[in-house]
Parts: C-alpha cells; sequence; structure tokens
C-alpha cells in the first residue's frame, strides 16, 4: 500500500510540498499544465515561505516521488525531469527574492543616481561664485534625428508606420525607448555627434531617470541603468583577458560609483541574470575616446555582448568620424543611428533660464522668491537678447557646451559685451582661468607670476602631435620642465602643475593621468602655441587628417590664412580651404585682397569638380548624392544630417548660385533649383516664396515634379531624363512636411538671392 502522507499546515515542508504534487498530477499529470498547477498550489498555499530554499523542494519532490511508485514509469520520469526544472527555476527565483530583500538593487540604484545627479559638463571649469545644479534642474533634451546615411536606417526606419517616419526627426530619447520595449533594432542605438553637443550629459540624464524609478512618466518599462565610460576601461576591454559584461559591472563599474558607508556584496549572478531577462539598459559612453588601435577590439567585445544580451538595451555615443571610418570586419553592428541636433532657440531659452534660476536660488540661500525670480529673468532675457540679434553669437550657441560656457561667461562678466567668436571665447576662458580669476581673489599664485598659458600650450601641441587626449604624470613632468626651462622660469614643476589643475581647472586628474578639461581646450592651445611659435608648417601634411581639423579651423581663425588656403588647394584639401577662408576675418593688404579673390575663384572651381563631372557624365543619382554634401558641409554639419530651415533661409547666394548653373547646364534647362522654384511660382501651383510652408501648394508641386503620384508622397526619384521637369535635384534628408519646409526655404532664399 502506499503510505498516506501527513496533512495540515503542521506536516513539514517536504511532505506539504509532495502533497502539492499530487493534487498537481490529479489536476493533469505531469505535462506543463500539471506543472502549472503545481506552481499555482505553492503560491496559493500562504503557509509555504516565499523565499523557498531550492534544497527542500528538491527534498519534497524525491519524497513526493516514492509516494508515486504505482504511477506509470513514463509519468514517473517525466516527474522527475519537471522537479529539476522547477528546481532550477526556483533557484533564479530565489535569487531575485534575495536580491530584492537584501536591499541591494535599490542601494545599486542610489548609488548610481549619486554619480550622475550633478550637472558638471566637461571643458566648464568650476568657478568661484558659479554654482553647480542638478542634472535635472537644467536637463533640456536633445533633439534626435534617425540617421539617412549609415547603416542600419533601413531597419530602423521600416519599424516605423509613414505618419511616423514623416516625424522621425526633433524626437527625444525616450520616444525611441519606447520603441525599444517592441522593436529589436532601437535596443541598439548608436548616438552621433561633435564635442560639446550633450552626448554624455544625456546618458547622465537617461541613468538617472532609470535610477530615481521616473520611467513611467516617459512610459517606458523599469530597467537598471548601468552607465560605463569607455575611455575608463579602454585598456582593459582591449587586453588579452578581457572580462564579459557582467564581470566589468560586477568588478569594476559598481566598486568605482560613490557610495555611503560600505559595499554591499553583488549577489551571485544578480549582473548575467538582469542582462538576459533584458531589463538593463547599458550605456557605453565616448566611443571615439578609445584609441584608435584599440577600437577594433572594443567594437568586437561590444558587439559579442550585444548578441550575448539582445534583449537588454544598448546605448553607445561617439563622434562620427570615428563610428564611420571602422574597419568592415570590427566595426560595430548597431541597429539604428541618431543624429544629435543642433540647439534651436527655444532649447537655448530653457537653458540659460532654467541655469540662471538655479544661480540666483543658490545665491540666495535657496530662496525662489518673487524677488529672486526677477533677477534670474532679467540676467537670462539680456543674455537671450545678445545671442538671438548677434548670428555670430546665435552659430556658438548651438552647440550645448558653448552656450555653457557663454552662460558662465555672461554671469561672471555681465557687462562685458560678448565674445563674438570660438577662438574669442576659448581666450577670454583661459585668460579668466589662468589670470583673471586668480588675481580677482588675490591668490598668490604661480600662474600670475609666469606665462602659464604658454606652459598649456606647449603640453597641448606636445599631446596633438602625439596623438593623446590622456598623459601619464612622468611624460607630462618632462614636458612641462622643458617648457618652463625655456621660458627660463626657475618653479617648481610639481607646484606649478598642482595649481594648473586646483585654480584654473584647465587640466583634470583622471587618476595617474591628465588631460585637459574638454578635447576643445586641448585643440585651442595647440592652434594658439603654432600661431605664437610661427610653425605653419607643421599644419600642411596634416590637412585630411581628421584629428587636425579642429586645431587648422582654431589657427586659421587667429592669422592671417592667405598662405595656408594655398597649401590647401596645392594638396587637394578644398573643402577646409573654403570652411577656413569663411571663418576669416582678418583684414588684408590690396595685394592680399587681389590674391584671395583669385584663391577665391580657385577654391570655388576645385570644390565644384566633382560635381561638375557627375553631371557632365549624365550620373543624377552622384550629382544629386554630391550636391547633398556640398550644401550640408557648407552649413557646417556631417554627411547624414538633416538642414534646418533657416540654414537654407541663409544659405551662402554665390554657393547656391554655383550649385544650380551646373544643373541648368548640364540637364539642358530641366533640372536644378532654379527650375524648381518657378515651378514652384507658376500659376498653376500658387506657390509664394516667403519662407512660409504652404501644404497645398507643396502638394501641386509635388504632382508636377513626380515627387508625388496617385496623389500620394512616394518618393520615388527617377535618376534620368526622362523623369519630369524640376524632378531633381533633390537633397533634402527628411520627408512629408519637414521635406517641404526645406525646399519651400530654400525657394525663399533663391529669390533672395535673385535667382
Amino acid at each position: 500500500m502506499t503510505p498516506t502522507p501527513p496533512q495540515g499546515p503542521n506536516a513539514p515542508l517536504n511532505e506539504r510540498v509532495a502533497e502539492l504534487l499530487l493534487k498537481a498530477l490529479a489536476a493533469g499529470g505531469l505535462t506543463a499544465g500539471g506543472a502549472t498547477a503545481f506552481w499555482q498550489l505553492i503560491k496559493d498555499d500562504s503557509s509555504i515561505p516565499k523565499a523557498i530554499a531550492s534544497a527542500v523542494i528538491g527534498l519534497g519532490i524525491a519524497y513526493g516521488t516514492t509516494l508515486l511508485k504505482p504511477i506509470d514509469k513514463g509519468n514517473r520520469r517525466r516527474l522527475e525531469q519537471t522537479g529539476q526544472a522547477i528546481d532550477q527555476s526556483i533557484d533564479r527565483r530565489t535569487e531575485q527574492v534575495t536580491t530584492r530583500l537584501s536591499g541591494f538593487e535599490d542601494w545599486y540604484l542610489q548609488c548610481q543616481t549619486w554619480d550622475c545627479q550633478s550637472y558638471r559638463p566637461e571643458g566648464v571649469p568650476q568657478q568661484e561664485g558659479i554654482f553647480t545644479p542638478m542634472l535635472e534642474e537644467v536637463f533640456v533634451p536633445l533633439a534626435l534625428d534617425l540617421s539617412g546615411t549609415l547603416p542600419g536606417f533601413k531597419a530602423a526606419a521600416d519599424s516605423f508606420n509613414p505618419q511616423e517616419l514623416e516625424r522621425a526627426t526633433n524626437l527625444n530619447i525616450w520616444h525611441f525607448l519606447r520603441k525599444a520595449e517592441q522593436t529589436k533594432p532601437f535596443r541598439q542605438l548608436v548616438i552621433l555627434a561633435w564635442g560639446g553637443y550633450g552626448k554624455t550629459t544625456l546618458l547622465k540624464h537617461i541613468a538617472y531617470i532609470y535610477a530615481t524609478k521616473q520611467y513611467s512618466r516617459h512610459q517606458v518599462k523599469k530597467r537598471i541603468p548601468i552607465l560605463l565610460v569607455l575611455r575608463k576601461y579602454r585598456d582593459l576591454l582591449a587586453s588579452e583577458n578581457v572580462p564579459d559584461l557582467p564581470t566589468l559591472i560586477t568588478q569594476h563599474h559598481i566598486p568605482s560609483l560613490p557610495k555611503e558607508g560600505r559595499d554591499m556584496p553583488v549577489p551571485a549572478n544578480w549582473a548575467t541574470d538582469m542582462l538576459r531577462r533584458g531589463d538593463a539598459v547599458i550605456m557605453l559612453d565616448g566611443f571615439d575616446e578609445v584609441a584608435k588601435d584599440q577600437r577594433p577590439a572594443v567594437a568586437n567585445w561590444i558587439n559579442s555582448q550585444m548578441r550575448r544580451y539582445g534583449n537588454s538595451v544598448f546605448i553607445v555615443t561617439s563622434r562620427p568620424k570615428a563610428y564611420r571610418d571602422q574597419d568592415a570586419a570590427h566595426r560595430l553592428e548597431l541597429s539604428t543611428a541618431l543624429w544629435v541636433r543642433d540647439f534651436d532657440v527655444i532649447q537655448r531659452r530653457d537653458f540659460v533660464t532654467r541655469w540662471y534660476q538655479c544661480q540666483e536660488r543658490y545665491a540666495h540661500g535657496g530662496r525662489d522668491t518673487p524677488d529672486v525670480v526677477k533677477l534670474a529673468n532679467e540676467a537670462a532675457q539680456d543674455l537671450l537678447h545678445q545671442i538671438e540679434t548677434r548670428q555670430e553669437l546665435k552659430d556658438l550657441a548651438k552647440n550645448p557646451l558653448l552656450l555653457n560656457m557663454i552662460v558662465t561667461f555672461h554671469r561672471r562678466y555681465p557687462r562685458v559685451r560678448l565674445p563674438q567668436r570660438r577662438v574669442e571665447l576659448y581666450k577670454e576662458i583661459c585668460q579668466l582661468q589662468l589670470r583673471d580669476r586668480p588675481r580677482a581673489r588675490q591668490l598668490d599664485t604661480l600662474l600670475t607670476q609666469c606665462e602659464a598659458q604658454v606652459a598649456l600650450q606647449m603640453l597641448a601641441l606636445y599631446m596633438m602631435q602625439q596623438r593623446l587626449e590622456r598623459i601619464a604624470y612622468q611624460d607630462l613632468s618632462q614636458v612641462l620642465t622643458r617648457s618652463l626651462r625655456q621660458q627660463e622660469e626657475l618653479i617648481n614643476v610639481e607646484d606649478f602643475l598642482d595649481q594648473v589643475v586646483q585654480i584654473s581647472e584647465l587640466l583634470v586628474q583622471q587618476e595617474d593621468e591628465y588631460e585637459f578639461a574638454h578635447l576643445s581646450f586641448q585643440e585651442y592651445l595647440a592652434a594658439a602655441e603654432i600661431a605664437r611659435t610661427q610653425q605653419e608648417a607643421l599644419l600642411y601634411d596634416r590637412f585630411k587628417d581628421d584629428w587636425w581639423k579642429p586645431t587648422i579651423l582654431l589657427y586659421a581663425s587667429q592669422v592671417n590664412p592667405a598662405w595656408l588656403l594655398r597649401h590647401m588647394l596645392d594638396r587637394g584639401a578644398t573643402d577646409l580651404a573654403y570652411t577656413c577662408w569663411q571663418d576669416t576675418t582678418k583684414r588684408l593688404d590690396p595685394a592680399l585682397e587681389e590674391a584671395l579673390k583669385v584663391l577665391t575663384q580657385i577654391v570655388t572651381t576645385s570644390r565644384y569638380q566633382r560635381l561638375e563631372k557627375y553631371l557632365q557624365n549624365g550620373q543624377w543619382k552622384e550629382a544629386d548624392d554630391e550636391t547633398y554634401r556640398l550644401m550640408i558641409t557648407t552649413v557646417g554639419k556631417e554627411e547624414g544630417q538633416f538642414f534646418e530651415p533657416d540654414e537654407l533661409l541663409n544659405f551662402p547666394c554665390e554657393e547656391l548660385l554655383t550649385i544650380d548653373r551646373l544643373w541648368v547646364q548640364y540637364s539642358q534647362g530641366k533640372f536644378g533649383f532654379s527650375v524648381q522654384k518657378e515651378i514652384y511660382l507658376s500659376e498653376k501651383v500658387g506657390g509664394i516664396a516667403d519662407g512660409i510652408y504652404y501644404k497645398e501648394a507643396f502638394k501641386e508641386f509635388g504632382d508636377c515634379v513626380g515627387w508625388r503620384e496617385n496623389a500620394k508622397w512616394t518618393w520615388h526619384i527617377k535618376y534620368d531624363t526622362l523623369s519630369p521637369s524640376g524632378h531633381l535635384p533633390l537633397v533634402h534628408q527628411s520627408a512629408g512636411d519637414k521635406r517641404g519646409s526645406r525646399v519651400t526655404s530654400l525657394f525663399s532664399r533663391m529669390q533672395a538671392c535673385k535667382l
């Protein structure tokens, strides 16, 4: 006879489990349904503790099998297999429960919050009287665009319906993270922008929202944020004994976080289970800050982790050049590329207003009374008025880092006219940090007793030549010793370095290495040193090296660039020559003016050679792509980015005329912007070239030029002369109303340029 198991809540735990197994069998045998019934009975039995030890469960299952000997062998075998599966499942559930009960997860989230809660943008040194706001007090959402020219665009774009795709510009990060919940391409994002565009700040914002459990207000699910700065781990990730992602999180990331009191032990398998469940958002900041020879190994490591933990969200940030110029065999395999757009007038207003409100509130002991608000608003409005009424300042303020520098400078010197150009802004900040600020505080410092900036310029040039963003203390000490000796300064190098770090804050110490507060300061100071020492020849062989491009532009802004431009043209660097020529403000003597006029003609001819060649050969697709490249670089953007209407409303007339003339000439009058404009202004279409987008007129225009078919926008572009008049060029990387507003802005500019 089969023994009868004891009954009731006081029976031993293993016997109660066996009783539940018998009930599960009665509910449907040891099939999947029987196992479900067993699990449901456990949940319903409140006398069994929630944190069940899997070993005890195993004993219960073993005891139950002895009670079921009369059952056929197949069911007994399924019972044992199901018991093992349940045992493993409960092991996992027990670990999760243990993690929650121990408070580890909440402890980790608090540490991650502390790590990213302050707003400390790189490149803006801390100054006396300038308070550090909390990130969420001043954070302004960045506008992001889907990139139309990078790998992964089509897969990402296909997940949008037509209405969504039309709006796939000027979106914030939470739009894409909501998409990630249902669509896999949005679980792997790369965010592209040049330095100072707020990529790191954006990742801190994401980490802060998840860590403080505010994700529901953005309509995304709970995830655990992991923010990893790649430059901190680049040597480790490029080594032979590279750790996997769970190990990196457990043994390196978590111990590095700020914390209160002692560390909490990380529960076994916590990171692995979290990643496998897809409960993590992994943020990898600064792929471009990984040394070029290390990028293939780091890219392979990232790809491997994304494949292994494909349900979690991965976000990588990078400058465009570093991301795009990867070896095909070792490139990052992210599905969706997003561009950070320039700050617009609304973003500038929001940031400046919030920043000043924080400064005045902190300066008044936390008071937020009407008098404090009034002071903040007056200061903010004064600055915004200067920015919006001066095009040169507006161009600078499109970059969040430069806007932060501007607002900091404005608060320090409220009655001083703001610098007009980027190079002047850097110059003023360096003078402020190295001379004016120490003198105003009456500090007895070596910085005011020697040519401190010259020493830093020599260091910056050395680091540029060595292609270094960070320098070890030993190397730094040798460079500074050499530069101070050249100036015949008999001061202690260690004391000098300490004061540069502590007082000027233009150099930042990172463990046993040093770096400039932002790479742009290194580039500016290197350019200033080349100008001081008249070493322009150093640049001649570096015109096509992207590492040197910002330094070359900053150098050209400080000198008469005539000879530099000639050498650029001799070496085929026409785009760089054009940019330098556009940026210069130097007044030239009559002879040089004439030389520059000739130079301008040479630049123009050389710059459009490729476009003319494509048009001569009837390569209409290539000509369309080249037209876009010429125009987007003219407004200071990268290929893959979109035009803003105001960029087209202020597009250089001479360049627009040249492009249009070539299109009209080689298409025998069939294609060109002027052809399109005449169609748009025709009686049939009824358009008006006043910079305003008229939806119905643009629909009629689309019908005429073949961009619409059967009363629908199809954008089926036919790159041949059989297409309708005005069908080409089409260089505007957006859709629907957004494309229409850009086209009509261009027509308005053509009208102003009398084209």
